[in-house]
């Protein structure tokens, strides 16, 4: 079979790509090395429960065009992300506002929550931060450092905060008033059904093949007269391993799951997300799967996330976009510029971390100048 594009990833951007080529006119052969479609926001149904088994993934977005281009797909929930924090035995609600700071220093006003923060940060009395730990502490004070920062961050990234860069935490969100809803977006939700459902419909009548790798597809159609062609690619995958990491190899954060089914159990934590912010405690977060959807299933499934160090074979999940490997990925892309038939999108080809939303419109506009 002859195609227009060979689409390297059935994720978000690869899956939206290939439909609006298709839309096009175009034939699109879509491949991913994983035996399922959909990329890390695979969802798979465990006891009428949609499972996230890549880590939570809450659609929110304040682009009009986005959001009711994705609702073509399916139909939303009214699900609002409002995340707890447990530092020991004290739980705090998150994003960082009234609620928190009430539960903090015993607090009822604005005004108290703000001179006891602005009292902090004097008293650090930080100039120019040089590393995460004091960036955090000159915007937030030492408290909610201490409590709610310092033990994720340093879990989530494997290094002391103190050894962290600044930029890494350009601001961090202070909310006065007493609203728990994390994200400032206009339109936030769950889809109905998983996520899983709407790849699937933006790849009707697309054929797709999992379990094989971009290099193991070459490989099995060269040199066959039978085999399958195409005139460009869309590489969604590690743009260093598609350049054999003749530079080095950029570096990411990856992540562990541990999925559990609890038969005994119908509401384990009470709400879908609680971080855990100490950092002995060796996951980040417990995902309740259930409360995206208010399920009122007779039986929960619980997910706890461990970030760990990536190697080469690992799956990459955080861009580590420090200025080392930001110099190298430049490099890298420079290469690709080169690449006349080769495209490279998504969060790997393109090394940043994109929300949905942003993978949604950046795959839109790459497909709109075809």
């Amino acid at each position: 079979m002859r195609y227009d594009y060979l689409i390297v990833g059935a994720g978000l951007f690869g899956s939206v790509f290939a439909h609006e080529m298709k839309g096009k006119g175009k034939k699109c052969l879509v491949i991913d090395r994983r035996e399922h479609i959909a990329g890390n926001i695979y969802t798979e149904e465990t006891e009428g429960i949609q499972v996230h088994r890549y880590g939570a993934h809450i659609f929110h977005t304040s682009d009009k065009a986005v959001w009711e281009y994705i609702n073509r797909f399916a139909e939303f929930n009214h699900y609002v992300n409002s995340p707890v924090a447990i530092y020991g035995n004290e739980l705090y609600n998150l994003p960082f506002n009234m609620n928190t700071f009430s539960k903090l220093w015993g607090i009822r006003t604005p005004a108290e929550a703000k001179a006891i923060i602005d009292r902090q940060i004097a008293e650090a009395g930080i100039g120019e931060p040089h590393n995460l730990e004091e960036q955090a502490i000159s915007l937030a004070g030492r408290d909610v450092y201490e409590k709610l920062v310092k033990g994720y961050t340093e879990k989530q990234w494997g290094r002391d905060c103190t050894e962290l860069p600044s930029f890494i935490i350009k601001r961090l969100p202070l909310r006065f008033t007493y609203d728990n809803n994390y994200f400032n977006d206009a339109y936030q939700g769950i889809p109905k059904g998983g996520y899983t459902a709407i790849v699937q419909k933006l790849l009707e009548g697309i054929p797709v093949r999992t379990g094989i790798s971009y290099r193991d597809f070459l490989a099995q159609n060269e040199n066959k007269e039978d085999g399958d062609s195409f005139e460009r690619v869309l590489y969604t995958g590690m743009i260093d391993e598609y350049f054999d990491y003749c530079y080095g190899a950029l570096e990411y954060r990856s992540l562990r799951f541990e999925t559990e089914l609890l038969k005994d159990c119908e509401n384990y934590q009470g709400n879908a997300v609680v971080n855990y912010t100490e950092r002995s405690v060796p996951y980040t977060r417990i995902i309740e799967h259930k409360h995206f959807e208010f399920g009122t299933q007779p039986v929960t499934v619980i997910t706890r996330e461990y970030p760990s160090a990536w190697k080469r074979g690992d799956e990459p999940y955080y861009p580590m976009n420090d200025e080392k490997n930001n110099a190298l990925f430049t490099r890298y892309q420079e290469l690709a510029e080169k690449q006349e038939r080769v495209l490279f999108g998504g969060r790997l080809g393109q090394y940043r971390y994109y929300d949905m939303d942003k993978v949604i419109a950046e795959a839109l506009r790459m497909a709109g100048q075809m």
